[in-house]
């Protein structure tokens, strides 16, 4: 895996703006989790395509 930067977003849980690490693997895949929540699980980013 190779981090790929952070991203500003809103949470819908809690209505903050917090930003998301973006993680790529090699096969082009794009993995996510909120920055300040690091023992949550990698989600498939839904849109990659913004991201390569």
């Amino acid at each position: 895996m190779k981090f790929g930067g952070f991203v500003l977003c809103r949470r819908e849980d809690d209505g903050e703006r917090v930003c998301r690490s973006l993680w790529k693997c090699p096969a082009r895949h794009v993995w996510w989790h909120w920055a300040d929540r690091p023992d949550e699980t990698l989600e498939a980013c839904p849109i990659p395509e913004a991201f390569r």
